[in-house]
């Protein structure tokens, strides 16, 4: 077997997704109807998902499984591999077996297209025929114009402003894959032209992207809305990275890692490669799990664990998590994916629970780590995927110097090919390292819904 690689066949990739509703420690709290505030019934969702997609947020079963069409999708590039960075092991000095899922082989290259696939195909067999959405750095845009590429449907995309300026060649990756791209807030939806009026100088946010995007599929009989992250089963699709390194990590004899890492933004990749192992964890496991976000927009580290609107027009359902106000604008860190002022419900409960231990870092550390593992193991990574490999590094470095002979297991979620104008300014030493934006937060807080 290939020492550093370790590859599945076609036939062993997951034939079902994994939910993890039912081994929760605890229920989770029920999204509430932003009118009546009454938890949220099926059919109050009808305006903006398909069916199937609702019945899979809800589901009270453990696994749901992958149509076949689906699979044929993902057979583009899935499974994918299971890599071991030997190189960073040398460098650091360290016992420790870095083992990293590398999701940045999709198209769109990165983690995205588990779900956009996934959702593009139970909209189209329910005759949908345009989707909307935000994105932040454009991760999730190009993967949602990739998936509805394939499957025929339109794509109308709101990109963050900051993310629409800094990172010109995800615009052209939803372009080329046939979206329509508009920065965020525009004035082309009644919250888009509020937000714009109030504040004409924001760099938006994702909260403001998904106002317009939910704003325009209400409105559209044949349009629905698409997320990325956040809800129950975008992160139900994303558990194919973490089913598939659990059959790789036994291929490299290894039994259950010590450390699972990823960073956070809305929570999609970190619980798909983190889900498939809390079961274990639960069952009393020594499993560290890590969720790594920016200090900039620290949600899980200095949020409340409250009901808050997902959005900042209050369009959507509240839903309990752990949130910084959803009036909250970060700052324009360069991990745009990043920048959401709440997180997964799913995630949140375990944060609460203890069973994740959340973790912030600024962002000037987070490129240094960057460009240890690019110039160490050769793959550049995404911003948001730097989060997670400066944690890696932290729990290496302290691997050496305890000499444990533990294994790290994180998800290489995204490569930065088209982050290279945010490397620049860090390498020119341009690169801003934005302070905790405790004012910006502590006033957030207070428009916070009482529930």
């Amino acid at each position: 077997m290939d020492e550093k690689n370790i590859y599945l066949s076609a036939n062993e990739m997951p034939e079902y997704w994994y939910n993890i509703i039912p081994d929760l420690p605890r229920p989770l709290d029920p999204p509430l109807n932003p009118a009546t505030l009454e938890p949220l019934k099926p059919s109050d969702l009808e305006p903006i998902f398909p069916r199937s997609l609702i019945e899979q947020e809800m589901s009270p079963e453990r696994y749901i499984e992958i149509p076949d069409d689906i699979r044929r999708v993902y057979s583009i590039w899935r499974p994918t591999p299971l890599r071991r960075a030997r190189r960073l092991e040398e460098f650091l000095k360290t016992p420790a077996r870095i083992y990293y899922k590398d999701e940045s082989v999709s198209p769109p290259g990165s983690h995205k297209p588990n779900t956009a696939v996934a959702q593009a195909y139970y909209n189209k067999i329910e005759g949908v025929r345009r989707l909307t959405t935000e994105t932040g750095a454009g991760q999730w845009g190009s993967a949602l114009a990739f998936a509805t590429n394939l499957f025929n449907l339109e794509c109308t995309v709101y990109m963050v402003r900051v993310s629409y300026e800094q990172k010109p060649y995800r615009r052209s990756l939803m372009h080329i894959w046939g979206a329509e791209v508009y920065p965020s807030p525009t004035d082309k939806t009644e919250a888009g032209r509020k937000i714009r009026q109030e504040m004409p100088d924001t760099p938006g946010s994702l909260g403001i992207a998904i106002s317009e995007a939910v704003e325009d599929a209400a409105k559209n009989e044949d349009t629905k809305y698409s997320l990325g992250s956040v809800l129950n089963h975008v992160l139900l699709h994303q558990t194919i990275i973490g089913l598939e390194a659990k059959k790789q990590l036994e291929l490299a004899g290894e039994k259950t890692p010590d450390y699972v890492i990823a960073c956070v933004g809305g929570g999609s990749n970190f619980g798909g490669i983190a889900f498939p192992f809390i079961p274990l964890k639960l069952k009393g496991e020594e499993i560290e799990i890590i969720a790594v976000e920016p200090a900039a927009c620290p949600t899980l580290t200095k949020g409340v664990y409250r009901y808050d609107y997902g959005d900042t027009a209050k369009l959507t359902p509240l839903i309990k998590m752990y949130t910084l106000g959803h009036s909250f604008v970060p700052p324009g860190i360069h991990a745009g994916g990043l920048r959401y002022h709440g997180d997964s419900p799913l995630l949140c409960l375990l944060v609460d629970e203890g069973v994740i231990t959340p973790r912030a870092y600024r962002q000037i550390p987070v490129f240094e780590a960057a460009l240890t593992f690019a110039r160490v193991e050769g793959t550049i990574p995404a911003p948001e995927t730097a989060h997670a490999i400066k944690a890696v590094i932290d729990e290496a470095i302290r691997c050496r110097e305890n000499n444990e002979e533990k294994v790290i297991l994180f998800n290489f979620s995204g490569h930065g090919h088209f982050d290279l104008a945010a490397y620049d300014k860090y390498l020119s030493g341009e690169l801003e390292d934005f302070e905790y934006p405790e004012e910006l937060i502590r006033e957030a807080l207070q428009e916070l819904p009482e529930v």
